[in-house]
């Protein structure tokens, strides 16, 4: 008989989880009519989970920027009532530095078809690119392969 003994705070190999490659908004979460409207609700959805405060995030923001970012200008992007503020990209990009949420950027990539990945990801990527482009030529080496064969009898 076999006695299995478990020790505690050692893991399970089941519980392990594959690291998230891209992090997103719920799509359900942002829903508005226009791409404005569900930037509004994607920043105050950044702003909300950060673990610093708006006035924090906004400090931060104004010394990345190397101006005077208030809380009611940080609060009116965040607002989708208030269609009139519009962030721009200096002040889109100091949010992200401010807040460290990649989801900002996901946010702005997937309308496009691309996606926001860690630099960490980029040879896997690579590698992946470079197997789909060795098939091709497989692919490819046998069609031609093959209509040499045809051309030949």
């Amino acid at each position: 008989m076999t006695r299995t003994i478990k020790a505690s705070g050692q893991a399970s190999l089941f519980d392990w989880q594959p690291p998230e490659a891209v992090v997103e908004f719920d799509p359900f979460v942002i829903r508005a009519n226009s791409f404005s409207g569900r930037l509004s609700r994607a920043i105050s959805i950044a702003l909300d989970t950060s673990s610093s405060s708006r006035a924090e995030i906004a400090d931060r923001m104004g010394r990345h920027m190397g101006r005077t970012i208030s809380v009611n200008v940080l609060n009116a992007y965040a607002s989708v009532a208030r269609e009139d503020h519009q962030i721009s990209v200096p002040r889109f990009d100091a949010l992200v530095a401010a807040t460290g949420d990649r989801r900002l950027l996901e946010f702005v990539a997937r309308d496009h078809g691309w996606a926001v990945i860690d630099r960490h990801y980029l040879p896997c990527v690579e590698l992946a690119a470079m197997a789909e482009h060795r098939a091709a030529l497989g692919r490819r080496e046998r069609e031609l392969r093959a209509s040499v064969r045809r051309g030949m009898r």
